[in-house]
């Protein structure tokens, strides 16, 4: 699983894949540039996550709240 996924982010060109002809073989990987950007973007998501947990959180219990008494709809 680990070499699929390896594989996609290198396609996708977001890592560099180098392979060094050694017994045994040794392969490396790293991040283009493009891999880093969107480790930027990836890292402000989840910046932003952890900051507004708590809302979302009581987003949530508001909602499952409101539904547990809302009215039985009349049939």
């Amino acid at each position: 699983m680990l070499t699929q996924t390896l594989r996609a982010l290198e396609r996708d060109g977001l890592v560099n894949r180098t392979v060094y002809p050694t017994v045994p073989p040794r392969v490396e990987y790293g991040l283009t540039e493009l891999g880093v950007e969107a480790g930027r973007l990836t890292s402000a998501i989840g910046a932003w996550a952890v900051e507004h947990a708590q809302q979302v959180l009581a987003a949530r219990q508001d909602f499952d709240d409101q539904v547990a008494t809302a009215p039985e709809p009349v049939r």
